[in-house]
């Protein structure tokens, strides 16, 4: 005895299952595929802020702690322990040379960090075991050929600062009663420094400035902040500057060496307690503008 392959039922029942699993298989997929662009949106926006915050504290781990400043657009600055506008964009620091204090040729730093006070005189300074020809071929090579021992300045540690005057944030230094204090090498004697004017580069001297037995040498200046700030996106793309010397009258906008950290990036605030520093980078995605992601760090 004969049967039909379907009844009108039975076919009826069958479409409606194949629907139904046709609706959730499409609504699984596109959840599944939403979950994965929100993954991997995620994960890139986790390493590439992570690497950012990295590389700003990188470079702040060396910097010498009294010159920190936030920067207006307007060009005005302050303090960072004494900074009130927390919207101030540009973080500025001076940072000591970490590596020709480690030196590269031989286990010796190339500056050693200590004036002989007893041999040193108000027009040379003398700094046993240190190797200007060695400091002036390692920033040289650094720098990309732009600067040299005569483009760096000496920070006495200990010493009384003044962040309006003392670091050249606000125009050369031409006088070493400042807290940064410009020199040049000795060719013949490369243990000594002999002070200069940093406007002019003429020698000048340390008569009746206090000198102090240890120090730290700085050839550059570094200042992060957000350029290229688009108000429809509220997105802008996070620079940090470096290889410029306030204290010869240069500034990160004219003088400096431009890098990119990130782009997309949204916000970048900084704060102070005491010595102690914090930084924060928020980032947007291009495919989700809702989304933003945030990382800090704080360094002592």
């Amino acid at each position: 005895m004969s049967r039909a392959a379907f009844t009108m039922l039975e076919l009826l029942f069958v479409i409606l299952i194949m629907g139904l699993l046709a609706n959730y298989g499409v609504e699984l997929l596109s959840k599944a595929y939403k979950n994965f662009i929100f993954t991997s949106i995620n994960n890139s926006l986790q390493a590439n802020s992570a690497m950012a915050v990295e590389n700003i504290a990188a470079r702040l781990q060396y910097r010498i702690k009294d010159s920190v400043i936030a920067r207006g657009t307007d060009g005005t600055f302050q303090g960072l322990e004494a900074n009130s506008d927390s919207t101030a964009p540009i973080l500025e620091w001076v940072g000591y040379d970490a590596e020709g204090f480690r030196g590269n040729t031989t286990p010796m730093p190339h500056w050693s960090g200590i004036i002989d006070i007893g041999l040193s005189t108000s027009t040379a300074l003398v700094s046993p075991a240190t190797d200007t020809a060695k400091v002036e071929t390692l920033i040289n090579t650094l720098s990309n050929g732009t600067s040299g021992v005569s483009s760096a300045a000496l920070y006495f540690i200990g010493s009384d600062s003044d962040i309006q005057t003392g670091y050249g944030w606000n125009g050369a230094i031409s006088t070493q009663n400042k807290a940064m204090h410009p020199i040049r090498r000795d060719v013949a004697a490369p243990q000594n420094f002999i002070p200069i004017n940093g406007a002019t580069g003429a020698d000048n001297n340390f008569t009746g400035v206090d000198v102090y037995e240890y120090y730290q040498l700085a050839w550059s200046a570094y200042a992060v902040g957000i350029s290229d700030y688009n108000v429809i996106t509220k997105t802008g793309t996070l620079m940090l500057y470096y290889n410029y010397q306030p204290w010869r009258g240069q500034t990160y906008l004219r003088d400096a060496t431009a890098v990119m950290l990130m782009q997309n990036v949204s916000t970048f605030r900084f704060m102070a307690a005491g010595s102690v520093l914090k930084i924060e980078v928020c980032v947007k995605a291009d495919l989700m503008e809702d989304y933003s992601l945030c990382k800090e760090k704080t360094l002592f």
